[in-house]
């Protein structure tokens, strides 16, 4: 497939999107960007939820961590559902309770201010690092198999990637996102499917052949009960999924913007049910494709490139699998940056102009003037942090994700756990030093854990331990 046919394609793609943000953009104002004026269908949003939730990090590097560590990353997909459980009965109820756009307003009504200003703060650097970096790794593909080929600048494809998100949402945010995803959704499930298909026809398997294949693969195990030290141990990684979707999740405003977008909290907790069971399977697949693409390489004689988030774009670009394969790979990548993207895109503006700007004291077209520059501001900062991270990544981008969201979400997820838990009030001046010297404790700790503990490694459960130090540093701030 010629880089004109899949310019084509995304030109395509580009046009859906464009015409949905059409169709849903008439009579748009603030509070539409924000909430939808709260009238989404809640099983749109639990479809559109999962492709927002799997990004274009999903799709290349689940199956590429496969090769290093088996499929012990279902371990972490099922502590996802125990965080998912907590998001729908704990913490839903309080945002509905509350009825403002913005989630961090429930840490000015609990604690104060600087609380707020301080959650919304820690979330604004999380996401906006976590967000950037997932866009880059789409763009880093589109640029590898698409625009070398004609010398074009990576900073060029990542600046007109950002204007293609910008125009699709910057007048109608929230309400435009919730159907975008939707469609985005299914192009990804479908991209998956077709794939697979395209492999195991490789392969030249049936249905049993597929089962056995993955069932005696040497990467087919899943549990890790007995080296407490591995960074693939059970408790670890079942416990860090539950508080990295409770983190990433449920006190995101990126994330539970579009569940506060559905009619009433019922419906809202029907929607974080849904897509939650939805997560499950389709991780397993991105798994098993992991050892279907590694068992092709073998049987085949291919050298697989040292990163594991290139294995599967290395195979399925080389043509590997058909001109089909290729086809719906560009249009998988396409559709779980979009709706990654520009969910991020519009959580951050929301956050900025509610919990920062406070614009709901100006009028109407002057807070839609704030608002406009703020979602065009946070663009230029996604093509700056896309540049940084091309030059200094050299991990798994997974990997890189999860250890940031580990040390930037860990003193929200101990403000909201401080606030629900208990009934102390604190001193709220006292609160941003406790939350920025938390993380700081962390990284000491993390960077000679395995000489101060018998050769401990920390994994994600960083995030746990920056949250509970969090959590004592208010205990120890608090007023009587």
């Amino acid at each position: 497939m010629t880089p004109t046919a899949i310019l084509f394609t995304i030109a395509v793609y580009f046009a859906l999107l464009l015409g949905i943000a059409f169709l849903t953009s008439r009579k748009a104002d603030n509070a539409t960007f924000f909430t939808a004026n709260r009238k989404s269908p809640w099983f749109v949003v639990a479809f559109g939820m999962l492709g927002a939730s799997l990004s274009s990090v999903t799709f290349v590097s689940v199956p590429g961590m496969v090769g290093a560590s088996g499929m012990t990353y279902m371990q972490m997909v099922l502590g996802f559902l125990l965080g998912y459980a907590v998001i729908a009965f704990v913490l839903l109820p309080i945002y509905y309770r509350l009825n403002v756009p913005g989630i961090y307003s429930y840490l000015n009504t609990r604690f104060g201010r600087n609380a707020h200003k301080t959650g919304a703060g820690f979330f604004l650097l999380s996401r906006t690092v976590v967000a950037a970096v997932r866009l880059y790794v789409a763009v880093m593909l589109l640029q590898t198999y698409v625009f070398d080929a004609w010398n074009v600048p990576f900073a060029l494809t990542a600046a007109a990637t950002l204007l293609l998100i910008w125009l699709y949402t910057h007048k109608s945010g929230i309400k435009t996102l919730v159907w975008t995803d939707f469609m985005q959704t299914f192009f990804l499930l479908a991209a998956l499917g077709i794939i697979l298909w395209q492999v195991t026809r490789s392969l030249h398997l049936d249905f049993s052949g597929v089962v056995a294949t993955i069932r005696e693969s040497p990467h087919a195990h899943i549990f890790v009960f007995d080296d407490w030290h591995s960074r693939q141990n059970f408790f670890k990684l079942f416990l860090s999924g539950a508080f990295v979707t409770i983190a990433m999740t449920g006190i995101d405003q990126e994330m539970m913007q579009k569940n506060l977008s559905c009619k009433n909290l019922r419906e809202a907790q029907k929607n974080v049910y849904s897509y939650s069971l939805l997560f499950v399977p389709v991780n397993f697949l991105f798994l098993c494709l992991g050892i279907l693409l590694l068992n092709y390489a073998a049987a085949n004689g291919i050298a697989l490139p040292d990163s594991g988030d290139a294995i599967l774009p290395m195979l399925v670009t080389a043509n590997h699998f058909g001109t089909t394969a290729i086809v719906f790979f560009v249009v998988g990548i396409i559709a779980v940056t979009f709706a990654s993207a520009d969910s991020a895109l519009t959580g951050l503006t929301t956050s900025i102009c509610v919990d920062i700007l406070n614009i709901s004291r100006h009028e109407e077209k002057k807070a839609r003037k704030i608002r406009l520059a703020v979602h065009f501001a946070l663009s230029l900062i996604f093509i700056g942090i896309m540049l940084l991270f091309r030059a200094i990544n050299s991990t798994s981008v997974l990997d890189a994700i999860y250890t940031i969201a580990s040390y930037a979400y860990g003193p929200l997820l101990g403000l909201f756990a401080f606030g629900i838990l208990t009934k102390r009030a604190v001193n709220d001046r006292r609160v941003p030093p406790v939350c920025i010297l938390s993380p700081i404790v962390c990284g000491i700790i993390d960077a000679n854990s395995a000489r101060w503990f018998d050769g401990y490694q920390f994994s994600y459960e960083l995030l746990i331990m920056n949250a509970a130090f969090t959590f004592v540093g208010l205990l120890v701030v608090c007023r009587k």
